[in-house]
């Protein structure tokens, strides 16, 4: 049996997605986030020594790193299923975006967290200096990034219906959590149609909605 170690709000909820497009039997172990710091909380330092979200263990066999996870849980389990086969280009553009979904979109998703959060964090005294410099990092480097990362996407998604090329396939559940975080943090995101009609395409796919209910309340759904 495959166990699941998620996380709430986390890139752990593709895991799930993944295993129900399978087909796959699994069972899943909840970790909840602190409510002030948002964190994992440190029963996950048992399970990996980063305490992070997804750890799979299937049998003796234990895989973390979401791409990593994907790529196991499809080259071993999934018969073929939502992978291009090899040596063709939608098996090169498969590996890309199931490697850009992490190496290259989530780097300034996460900034964009981080420096939106500072000026909260910081003491009165300091805040209204916090809040300065976070706006000038936001307006002067991560901002320019996401709008390129959602026009690449946007343009992409134009010329080919999924990531990989015509077909549906664990790239694009990669993508999803990118594009899902993207969408509440990128101003000007509402005005691409292609990422909207990605978002409600793979919204409505029975696997996406079973995933929700294994794995509960998930605030980018």
């Amino acid at each position: 049996m495959i166990t699941v170690h998620h996380l709430n709000d986390s890139r752990s909820q593709r895991v799930l997605w993944l295993l129900e497009e399978l087909g796959l039997p699994y069972e899943v172990k909840r970790y909840q986030r602190d409510a002030k710091t948002m964190l994992a909380p440190p029963e996950l330092k048992a399970i990996h020594p980063l305490g992070k979200s997804p750890v799979v263990d299937d049998g003796d066999i234990r895989v973390a790193e979401t791409g990593a996870i994907v790529d196991y849980l499809v080259e071993t389990h999934g018969r073929g299923k939502l992978a291009p086969p090899s040596g063709t280009e939608a098996g090169r553009r498969y590996r890309y975006w199931l490697h850009y979904a992490e190496g290259s979109a989530m780097p300034p998703l996460l900034l964009k967290l981080v420096f939106s959060q500072l000026p909260k964090r910081a003491p009165g005294l300091v805040r209204p200096l916090v809040n300065s410099i976070a706006g000038k990092a936001q307006s002067g480097f991560i901002d320019p990034q996401l709008q390129a990362h959602i026009d690449f996407w946007e343009a992409e998604l134009t010329a080919h219906p999924w990531f990989a090329g015509g077909a549906f396939s664990a790239a694009d559940i990669m993508m999803s959590f990118p594009i899902e975080a993207g969408a509440t943090r990128i101003f000007g995101f509402d005005r691409r149609p292609k990422l909207k009609a990605f978002l409600e395409a793979i919204h409505a796919r029975p696997a996406y909605q079973r995933a929700l209910e294994r794995g509960g309340p998930y605030s980018y759904a």
